[in-house]
């Protein structure tokens, strides 16, 4: 791996903003392609974070901070990807469901998945069914977000509407959060359920038959 891809990758596993920014300039002003630095770089780091989280070297806490210097990185990127015509992995749209105003979880999950190559609309919190519904037809992707008990119904609503809409079909549903169950996703006839931002790259590249 070059030298500059190397350290744009560590530099995402241990969260430093300012490395990942100096060399992905000096990524592009050596002439590496965009989707190299992306794949080598930023992707390949996320994986490696996400695998510290799930065998617990790695908390909440630290993959924010790998995120964060993963969103700078791909943020000087994107112009250069568009401009090499670079498709995303695939398309996820994100909010935290209707009655939910908590996000943190959700801007987790969404920087996991655009460290993972997926492009990720995100739709914010308090999301009504209606609003899901009509972004259907633009992506692959649903991701439902709920953290209390008390909005879990906002996510069957949510499946039910697409359904109404004759829209299930044509979109892959993901739900989480903390008071989520496999059995919970199973009762609304959610496509998959994922118990933390890791896995939920791990289960939206499955549903997408993403390597």
């Amino acid at each position: 791996m070059d030298s500059l891809l190397q350290q744009i990758y560590e530099g995402v596993v241990t969260g430093s903003v300012d490395a990942v920014q100096t060399n992905v300039q000096g990524a592009l002003e050596k002439g590496i392609r965009p989707k190299e630095i992306l794949d080598g770089g930023l992707v390949s780091a996320m994986a490696e974070v996400g695998r510290r989280f799930e065998n617990g070297e790695y908390f909440v806490p630290d993959m924010l901070i790998s995120a964060r210097a993963m969103q700078a990185g791909m943020t000087m990127l994107k112009p250069h990807l568009l401009e090499e015509k670079v498709a995303a992995s695939g398309r996820v749209a994100i909010g935290s469901v209707k009655g939910d105003l908590h996000d943190i979880g959700k801007n987790l999950v969404g920087m996991m998945l655009e460290g993972a190559g997926f492009e990720v609309l995100d739709l914010g919190v308090d999301v009504a069914p209606e609003k899901f519904v009509d972004t259907a037809d633009k992506v692959d992707i649903i991701a439902l977000s709920s953290l209390l008990t008390t909005t879990m119904g906002s996510m069957k609503t949510t499946i039910q509407a697409l359904k109404d809409a004759g829209k299930r079909s044509k979109v892959k549903v993901i739900i989480g959060g903390a008071p989520v169950t496999e059995a919970y996703a199973e009762e609304i006839e959610a496509d998959g359920y994922a118990p933390d931002a890791s896995r939920s790259v791990t289960l939206t590249k499955v549903l997408l038959r993403v390597n």
